[in-house]
């Protein structure tokens, strides 16, 4: 397990299509155009793309809830007691969902940062596990505020999101009922799950992986999105140079 970088990919159009648009540009316009679309869509263009079956998985949640002991039950199976609560560690995790080795990068962060570090983080994510401890009513009542932030950071209320009950085996102490937390999933269209990171169980990699599956299923509706988008863009520009030609 190790911290990763960051980094974003550029993209450069091929050589063919930028002799074919500097031979055209005198006699025709709209072939600039035209190759402009598809230098600055998906088609034509050598940039590096994601694979479908990676994901960058982000836990929130006020300090204490266990996300870290999530997060290493999840990976490790085991369970560690004591955790440095300013520690914020990025991991790399391979495993098999439906049958597919996929690759996951993971996120702790360290409870409640500082604003403009916490929207970088959530820049960064694409899947975030919203952690509350069913003994502590305050870290459930943030849940709410931090699926709000999310949407503000990232401009949409449509992303990737799991709500997970932490420190369920605690039942003595419990202070949050499971049909609430239900319904306020409902509420913000995420999935719910409870569970123990201390006993483990099948609910600590469900959270996980159907979060994954979530980002997976999202990427692919949006890249078939911006496809179609870019098909249109280049269809508007043929048709006005066909219009130019025949006039």
């Amino acid at each position: 397990m190790s911290r990763l970088g960051r980094h974003g990919a550029g993209s450069s159009p091929t050589s063919q299509e930028s002799s074919v648009a500097r031979d055209a540009s005198s006699s025709n316009g709209f072939v600039k155009d035209f190759f402009r679309v598809v230098n600055n869509g998906h088609l034509g263009t050598s940039q590096k793309m994601t694979k479908p079956s990676d994901s960058r998985l982000v836990l929130l949640g006020n300090p204490g809830v266990g996300k870290s002991a999530l997060v290493v039950r999840f990976i490790t199976k085991r369970f560690i007691w004591e955790y440095d609560p300013t520690l914020e560690c990025t991991y790399r995790h391979s495993t098999m969902i439906d049958d597919e080795n996929v690759s996951m990068e993971i996120l702790d962060t360290a409870g409640k940062g500082e604003s403009f570090h916490q929207e970088g983080n959530i820049n960064w994510g694409e899947g975030f596990l919203l952690v509350y401890s069913t003994t502590d009513r305050g870290s459930f009542d943030d849940i709410v505020s931090l699926h709000q932030h999310i949407a503000s950071v990232k401009k949409t209320q449509n992303f990737s999101c799991v709500i997970v009950g932490n420190k369920n085996d605690l039942t003595h102490e419990r202070k949050v009922g499971q049909e609430e937390a239900e319904q306020l999933a409902v509420d913000l269209s995420c999935c719910f799950f409870e569970c123990s990171a201390c006993d483990g169980g099948e609910a600590v990699d469900e959270s996980f992986k159907e979060l994954h599956r979530d980002v997976v299923r999202r990427r692919m509706v949006n890249s078939i999105r911006r496809r179609r988008s870019s098909a249109q863009q280049v269809k508007q520009v043929l048709n006005k140079m066909f219009t130019r030609i025949n006039s």
